[in-house]
């Protein structure tokens, strides 16, 4: 599929008139009408505005010339996953995950790797054939190239052990130590709790990044606790499996 052919499925997808949709990327609608039948391209800037508005990366836009990797931990990207700057325009450079809202979220290769063995192995992948791929692929990425340029000097990863020794102080019965905190995407974990007035909440941004992990209660048993926190709020909770039955254990702003 090519430029025209994407704007003009994305702007009626949206329900815009030509006017409309030219009206909020500051152009006339002369200017769609000659996008969306190859006359011309829309420049740079344009780009961007139209990324942001229809919320597809600009190589989406351009009929998907190249594949895009996350520069972080190589995983396939698609517009559903894109990472986003801290003003909210899309980054194609990196997936949710690996950079939150203008954050990087990794600074340790092998704790990047742990979370991408986790999900790599399988029937025909083992865990040693997962982490021998990753050891040769990794450092070949922009992100772990331009390192030292790109770290935060320790910023992030103090933040983390801020959070992780705030949960602990709370001696939440049955909850192990938390060790460690990773980066979760809100609709994946946007669980609807159900408040002693029968009323369901959800208390997360979709859109959105945290921090946060899961761990076994010490006490065994089928339920798991989840872990949350960003610069706002602790929330802990448990459920059972797959996300089942979620009871709020606290929510306390920071």
């Amino acid at each position: 599929m090519n430029t025209q052919d994407v704007i003009h499925r994305l702007r009626t997808q949206k329900g815009l008139s030509q006017d409309e949709l030219a009206e909020k990327v500051f152009v006339t609608r002369q200017a769609v009408s000659r996008w969306e039948t190859g006359e011309t391209v829309p420049g740079t800037e344009t780009l961007k505005l139209l990324s942001s508005l229809f919320n597809v990366s600009i190589n989406t836009l351009l009929g998907s010339p190249q594949q895009l990797i996350c520069q972080c931990c190589g995983m396939p990207l698609t517009d559903e996953i894109l990472s986003r700057n801290r003003d909210g325009t899309i980054n194609e450079e990196y997936c949710q995950w690996c950079f939150a809202d203008g954050t990087y979220t990794y600074s340790s290769m092998d704790d990047l790797m742990d979370v991408c063995v986790g999900n790599m192995v399988s029937e025909s992948v083992t865990e040693e054939q997962a982490r021998s791929y990753l050891k040769q692929m990794l450092p070949k990425l922009d992100y772990w190239k331009r390192y030292e340029e790109l770290s935060d000097n320790g910023q992030f990863e103090a933040f983390k052990k801020q959070l992780i020794d705030e949960i602990n102080g709370l001696h939440i019965e049955g909850l192990p130590r938390v060790e460690k905190l990773y980066a979760l995407v809100g609709k994946d974990v946007n669980l609807a709790y159900r408040l002693p007035g029968g009323v369901e909440v959800k208390f997360l941004d979709d859109r959105t990044s945290y921090l946060g992990n899961q761990l076994e209660s010490v006490f065994g048993g089928d339920r798991c606790f989840g872990v949350l926190a960003c610069m706002d709020f602790i929330l802990i909770s448990t459920y059972g499996k797959d996300g089942a039955d979620p009871e709020l254990v606290l929510y306390r702003k920071r």
